[in-house]
């Protein structure tokens, strides 16, 4: 039945690789089954016959669907049905189409579908690892043209060392998260999270990855020569080279003019008018396809902005090839919000917000990995207004969620621990104007948000990019870098390569090609290029600004503490029904988390009130001890005293001659029931019970005296109250 059915095997990083087609899913234009230990993915990747029409883009699309009987589970879902794709979901298409899409021809207008459908996971064999490789064969067997293929490897360091492909347990150890896709000759995608890795050190990772993937591009290049299909022709969309010509030459010197300015503004209004000329002018010449003219016009506008860069080394804005645009930061902007902070570079504008909250806060995960919970969140959110648009907000969409998790992933390795501040993180950043590497300025931004609202980050953390201009012969040919790029150059250029980090070492990087891939030289530039950066960004911009994280949180931020009881003992603080937990809430004004381990987390506006709830859970937990001093209220009162709840379900007694400093003459005098009094333990007797006293605490709190004769021990006789006999004397 499956007369085509073929399977290939090799081995990645000491486990078994199989690739295998002709089984599942033939009416794709190809499938491809990627086995990566026990993990498989289904690759399937399919192309339209003919062009869609009024589209100056290639569409392609990635989808990576997970699904949760991959891992023996039910989607936390209501519906208990997969939806919309989870965020690392979203990131993991992204990551497989960034290396692939510079490799289909740059004219081609079909619509073309890529989906990677992960259906068995192995925890040691990373589900995306197979997914690029498949996906990468499958294209490249396929009758779709293609450049490739390509080969993608998730590298790690651990114990000092370099690990391809790292296990469940070495991702535990690992100080670096890098994903490195190459061609057979080229770096063509680099992803990466790092605990501030040096330069020198992450390069290594990334040639070392580069090799292994050299291996597998010949392994599926062996598959293509057996199996390969044809590629077809396909309608070409690029302009006609006479017309293109004709209308470079009518437009050309008023593009000049009109892109040789430092204001976006500015040059969208001067270039209005010239494409309006070229419509009136030509329109006639493309009835029914003037979409074409306006292809022409951003290809004229490309040839502009990138003769500048390479032949004349300049840059649209009057800017040197490595100079920053001016940079702006500032702190403290919103008034309630726990912290705030805004960085500008240029036309570039970032505002970010932090806000805390009780650890019970965190995001809960429904994934395939053994991640379920992420304490620091980072949002990042491009409103249309941010580039003088009016189109209305939909919510976030991939390329939001990809800048959100670079910036997430270049704060996360300073973000102190738990047990350091136990609260969970959340930071927006909210583009407030956008020309140019806002994923960057909203690392900047949020770095100053974190530090105003009193987080104590590791070191402060910096970004910004550099770009690429490749001459004729692409990247084996002559190139240049340039730092720093803004929407134009971006938008003509081969490369935003984006890198994070400290002082000491690099956080997270990001690179983005129009090309086929970077050579070792240009990487090592980059590398260079934008360590000089983020260090004068950090020492001349933001570090004036706030040196350090605030010792103190907003008044309107929570107060979190957080102590540690017996799992023995949790039930004992929590209640029966939840009535002790939620008691102590409402006394305490305070919001209280007990995880599973004994770690409790207290969260209260006012820092006393929390600490009066430690010492209550700790009393409950805990068994009182001689000479400990308890705040607790008066529950009863007695002739010979009064009856004081130390915590819930804990009471002992302040005898009569214990309850102040002075003689007292009835418990009445001193106290009432409901009052909240401090005492000391001051005896527990065999059958544990507790005797307190009021007197020996205020000594030792606030300094009191102890008058003479305060101490007797029998109760005074009572004086009757008018009106009525003294019962003791009645006879």
């Amino acid at each position: 039945m499956f007369e085509n059915y073929k399977v290939y095997e090799t081995e990645l990083a000491g486990r078994p690789l199989k690739l295998e087609t002709g089984k599942m899913a033939g009416l794709a234009n190809a499938a491809v089954l990627a086995s990566y230990g026990e993990t498989q993915v289904l690759c399937t990747v399919t192309a339209s016959a003919k062009p869609r029409e009024g589209v100056d883009f290639f569409p392609l699309s990635v989808d990576y669907e997970e699904k949760m009987y991959a891992v023996g589970r039910f989607p936390g879902s209501f519906t208990r049905r997969e939806g919309k794709a989870a965020d690392k979901a979203v990131l993991a298409g992204r990551c497989i189409d960034r290396p692939i899409r510079p490799l289909f021809p740059k004219d081609m207008r079909n619509d073309c579908s890529v989906v990677a459908t992960v259906m068995s996971v192995e925890p040691d064999c990373s589900p995306e690892v197979a997914a690029a490789i498949g996906v990468s064969a499958a294209i490249a067997i396929s009758d779709i043209p293609w450049a490739g293929p390509i080969s993608s490897v998730k590298v790690g360091i651990v114990d000092g060392e370099i690990v391809i492909n790292p296990t469940l347990e070495q991702r535990a150890k690992t100080t670096l998260d890098l994903t490195v896709s190459s061609t057979a000759d080229l770096v063509a995608m680099i992803e990466a999270g790092g605990e501030e890795i040096p330069d020198d050190v992450m390069f290594d990772a990334i040639m070392k990855g580069h090799e292994v993937n050299k291996e597998i591009v010949k392994f599926i290049n062996g598959i293509v020569a057996e199996i390969g299909k044809p590629k077809f022709d396909f309608e070409s969309n690029d302009p006609d080279p006479a017309i293109m010509a004709e209308i470079e030459e009518f437009c050309i010197e008023d593009v000049k003019k009109a892109l040789d300015t430092d204001d976006k503004l500015v040059r969208d209004a001067a270039l209005l008018p010239i494409y309006n000329a070229v419509h009136e002018k030509f329109d006639e010449r493309f009835e029914g396809n003037e979409a074409k003219l306006d292809e022409i016009m951003y290809l004229v506008q490309k040839h502009v902005v990138r003769d500048w860069l390479k032949n004349e080394k300049k840059r649209v804005d009057g800017r040197g090839i490595d100079e920053i645009r001016p940079l702006n930061a500032q702190v403290d902007l919103l008034s309630r919000v726990h912290g705030s902070g805004m960085f500008t570079r240029g036309q570039t504008q970032v505002l970010s917000v932090a806000t805390l909250a009780s650890v019970s806060d965190a995001q809960k995960l429904d994934g395939l990995d053994e991640e379920t919970e992420k304490r620091y969140i980072h949002h990042y959110n491009f409103p249309s207004y941010s580039v003088g648009e009016t189109k209305p907000s939909r919510g976030p969409g991939r390329r939001e969620i990809g800048h959100g998790a670079l910036a997430e992933r270049a704060l996360v390795p300073v973000i102190p621990s738990v047990e350091e501040f136990p609260y969970a993180i959340r930071v927006v950043s909210e583009v407030l104007s956008s020309n140019g590497s806002t994923s960057q300025a909203s690392i900047c931004g949020s770095t100053l948000a974190l530090m105003a609202a009193g987080v104590p980050i590791k070191a402060p953390v910096a970004g910004i990019s550099c770009g690429l201009i490749t001459g004729d012969e692409g990247v084996y040919g002559d190139f240049m870098t340039m730092v720093d790029i803004q929407g134009l150059e971006d938008f003509y250029g081969d490369m935003d390569f984006k890198v994070a980090g400290t002082k000491k070492g690099i956080t997270a990087i990001q690179m983005d090609l129009k090309v086929h891939g970077l050579t070792p030289e240009i990487i090592k530039e980059a590398f260079a290029k934008t360590n000089k950066a983020r260090n004068y960004i950090l020492d001349e911009v933001m570090l004036p600004v706030i040196s350090e994280p605030r010792a103190e949180l907003s008044k309107y931020a929570p107060k979190m503490l957080t102590t540690v009881i017996s799992p023995d003992k949790i039930g004992d603080v929590i209640g029966k029904q939840g009535k002790v937990i939620q008691s102590i809430q409402e006394q305490c004004e305070c919001t209280i988390n007990i995880e599973e381990d004994g770690h409790v987390f207290i969260a209260a506006l006012d820092i006393e009130k929390a600490k009066q709830a430690v010492m209550i859970i700790e009393t409950i937990a805990n068994d009182p001890e001689i000479g400990a001093v308890y705040s607790g209220k008066v529950t009863r009162i007695m002739n010979f005293g009064a009856f004081v709840e130390i915590a819930p379900g804990k009471e002992g007694l302040v005898h009569i001659s214990k309850l102040d400093v002075k003689r007292v003459e009835k418990v009445e005098d001193v106290v009432a029931v409901g009052d909240q009094v401090i005492v000391k333990v001051t005896e527990i007797d065999d059958q544990g019970r507790i005797n307190l006293s009021r007197r020996d605490a205020l000594v030792e709190i606030n300094g009191a005296v102890v008058e003479e004769g305060a101490d007797e021990e029998e109760p005074r006789e009572r004086k009757p109250r008018r009106g009525f006999k003294n019962r003791r004397n009645d006879k």
